[in-house]
């Protein structure tokens, strides 16, 4: 089972939701940068379970231990390990997910990749409760960014079918970004936020879960980063997302709508400033032409899907009597992991940046 990712920033995640603790393991980070730990678990609770009403009750305080890497809060330029221990588990919970795989989960491939022997409770190794030790080394990453004049931003982009406005792919500002990172539902219309908490409160008061979108973007990309073809940086990003559990689409710039669009529309005209920089009237393609950064804020948004623990009885498989079975699942979940889900877009959107301009 392999969970590293990165080239240059190498970042391996270890663990299960259940286990006695989880963490991350960074390889390759630079010496000597003093990190401001106060921001970097001002990140970790911004994911935290049990922080707000969409979440689960499930309490943890995720305080990462870090065991190497730092000394008097300054990187030393050795591997940096942190763990977080898990503090608050009810594993009889999962008791009959063992023989009744959830539908939507991973449990039934998993099963059978594993042979069984892979941990199912709270999801084990596939439980959202990973991306903890992500949201701590891509906060660490954020940092590092911050020092060369990158930063990045996410916000809700949707909840079921309540949509938030865009952001403006050509002027994402420092006060845009500051007024979303200090919100505990970080909107770029405020107004939105009562709908969405009701489409997620009616879907738990029917024992169900909602979907929705996260838009996040990365600001201060000198162009010409990245490579063509195989190895551009939508790929690169999409392989960092794709590792965060219930995310099942990705699209940058104006995405699929470019489909409708004729190409004088969907073309960004190029244009030089008063001093001379180069910049685009529009961004519609997400400030990355062939796989390389061409200046322009980096945007794309991701689908997420449904919370597949849900408290309405499924039909299922049992693997033990080879039969059809129901399954009625127990347990704390979220009924919507969009709002938790938003730093940890940030994260590894931050882990791959730095691991392309390192």
């Amino acid at each position: 089972m392999s969970s590293t990712i990165g080239e240059n920033i190498k970042i391996s995640v270890f663990g299960e939701s259940h286990g006695r603790a989880i963490g991350v393991v960074i390889d390759g980070l630079p010496a000597g940068v003093k990190l401001d730990m106060d921001k970097i678990l001002f990140e970790m609770k911004r994911r935290a379970p049990g922080n707000d009403k969409t979440a689960t009750p499930r309490k943890e305080r995720d305080l990462p231990q870090i065991l190497s890497g730092i000394l008097e809060d300054t990187t030393t330029g050795a591997p940096m390990c942190a763990i977080i221990e898990n503090t608050n588990t009810k594993s009889k919970d999962y008791s009959n997910i063992k023989t009744c795989p959830r539908p939507g989960h991973s449990d039934y491939p998993a099963f059978i990749k594993y042979n069984g022997f892979n941990d199912i409770a709270g999801g084990g190794h596939f439980s959202g409760r990973i991306t903890a030790p992500l949201v701590f080394a891509g906060a660490v990453c954020k940092e590092i960014l911050k020092l060369k004049g990158v930063r990045v931003t996410a916000h809700i982009g949707s909840i079921a079918n309540v949509e938030d406005i865009p952001f403006d792919p050509c002027r994402i500002t420092d006060e845009i970004i500051d007024t979303l990172l200090n919100s505990s539902f970080p909107l770029l219309d405020s107004s939105r936020e009562e709908a969405m908490r009701n489409a997620v409160a009616q879907a738990s008061a029917n024992k169900n879960s909602v979907g929705g979108t996260i838009e996040c973007a990365v600001v201060g990309m000198d162009p010409g980063i990245g490579f063509p073809m195989f190895d551009g940086i939508e790929g690169r990003i999409a392989k960092a997302v794709f590792g965060v559990p219930a995310m099942k689409g990705i699209e940058f710039g104006r995405g699929f709508d470019l489909t409708k669009m004729y190409g004088s529309e969907s073309n960004d005209n190029f244009r030089y400033d008063e001093n001379g920089k180069v910049y685009t009237e529009t961004n519609n393609c997400g400030g990355i032409l062939g796989g390389i950064t061409n200046g322009m804020p980096i945007t794309f948004k991701v689908a997420v899907k449904p919370t597949p623990s849900i408290a309405q009885s499924q039909k299922t498989i049992n693997l033990e009597t080879k039969k059809n079975d129901v399954l009625e699942i127990k347990g704390r979940h979220d009924p919507c992991i969009v709002l938790r889900a938003v730093p940890v877009i940030e994260a590894v959107t931050a882990i791959t940046m730095l691991d392309l301009l390192s």
